[in-house]
């Protein structure tokens, strides 16, 4: 079964919500605090904080497109 997208402006993912799908070391909740962008201004990587840890991840934006992995919100 072939993986489902989000569709998703990555100019409008800062301060966005995404619930995990597998909870790893109690961590479910998460908000992007932060983007790295190249020279032209395209969005190349976030940084996803945990609402419950504030432990900090970059991962590249289009991972959040992965309906398997994330939801878009709090749930």
């Amino acid at each position: 079964m072939p993986e489902q997208r989000h569709r998703l402006n990555p100019r409008k993912l800062l301060l966005s919500k995404w619930t995990a799908r597998q909870v790893q070391q109690r961590e479910r909740h998460f908000l992007v605090n932060d983007w790295l962008r190249d020279e032209q201004g395209e969005v190349l990587q976030v940084e996803l904080q945990a609402v419950l840890t504030r432990r900090s991840q970059w991962i590249d934006w289009r991972e959040l497109q992965d309906s398997s992995r994330w939801q878009q919100g709090w749930h």
